[in-house]
């Protein structure tokens, strides 16, 4: 027989510290795992290959839990096409947001994707839900100006040389990214909020991973199962692999005990982290301007989610499928 769906009751939280401790090695396992998928596709490895690989080595661990967990994958009537939608929209921001990370500063890709508190609160005001109050809306707008910084709008404006079709194609892709992942946690949010976490994740991975394949056997996406050129292409994608994996399954496991309305806002590590590691590895470093923009993004972003974690708590697990 299998166990009931029905979530059981709440472990005991971890200590604060710890549990922050742990979001913080998350998010820094998150970071380097962009990281290393550019510096596996500086080596000429394709975009499709890096998003195969690492959702089909979560998705081995992640369906082995779950069996040995003995949990029921029957969903309630109505909801397969949901669950559908949300594999399809995770596989469509896994693949943009990599994209992005291909043409532009990895740090960059980040910020620009991570706008997507924004969008998930205005696309949830135009679905009928709660209207943005003045403290969001201010907040929103702090956002959009460190935007500015970061993508150095006023200096491009007066600058006569052009910033090139990847450069704007890269930016382009990473807020195509923040604005699918916004509806993908709104469908979490409200049409799949009955369903259990670990069946949800689970079938998330799985239509990631069989979408990516079939984009790949049918050539939609010319070059995208190239191979790295070199062990160090490699040595990349393994290590992208290891970072997400593990990030997602302890993110997955340790969710209950993390109290996440209180401190998943430390997640947001992950932007800042992203520059560190990209500037130790690859050399890529934003200029003074450009940071202090991505620190008042991180703030606003912060803030922004502080009151609103509760709403995305469910979706947590999903969420590590942005990175």
């Amino acid at each position: 027989m299998t166990r009931s769906t029905a979530v059981p009751d709440t472990p005991t939280p971890l200590p604060r510290h710890l549990a922050v401790l742990v979001l913080l090695c998350m998010g820094c396992a998150f970071a380097g795992n962009h990281v290393a998928a550019r510096a596996a596709f500086d080596d000429g490895a394709g975009v499709l290959l890096a998003i195969l690989l690492r959702s089909g080595g979560t998705l081995l661990v992640l369906a082995a839990m779950v069996l040995w967990q003995r949990q029921n994958l029957r969903l309630p009537q109505g909801v397969w096409r949901w669950q559908l939608a949300l594999g399809l929209l995770i596989a469509a921001q896994s693949l943009c947001l990599y994209s992005a990370v291909a043409r532009v500063p990895v740090a960059l890709a980040l910020l620009v994707g991570n706008v997507f508190p924004i969008l998930l609160a205005l696309l949830t005001w135009a679905l009928g839900g709660p209207r943005p109050t003045a403290r969001t809306a201010a907040l929103m707008g702090m956002i959009l100006v460190g935007l500015v910084f970061v993508l150095e709008v006023p200096a491009r404006l007066s600058s006569q040389e052009s910033v090139g079709p990847q450069w704007l194609l890269g930016v382009g892709l990473a807020f195509c990214a923040a604005c699918v992942f916004a509806c993908a946690l709104w469908i979490t949010d409200h049409k799949l909020s009955q369903v259990r976490g670990s069946v949800r994740s689970l079938l998330t991975i799985f239509i990631v991973f069989s979408s990516v394949n079939l984009a790949g056997l049918t050539g939609a996406l010319p070059g995208g199962f190239d191979l790295p050129a070199s062990s160090t292409g490699w040595f990349a994608l393994a290590t992208l692999v290891v970072l997400y994996g593990t990030g997602f399954i302890v993110l997955f496991i340790s969710v209950p005990r993390l109290d996440m309305p209180r401190n998943a806002p430390v997640m947001n590590i992950e932007p800042l982290a992203t520059l560190l590691i990209g500037w130790l590895v690859l050399d890529q470093m934003l200029n003074p301007g450009q940071v202090i923009g991505g620190a008042i993004v991180v703030t606003g972003i912060v803030l922004l989610t502080y009151r609103k974690v509760e709403r995305i708590k469910a979706p947590v697990a999903e969420a590590a499928g942005r990175s």
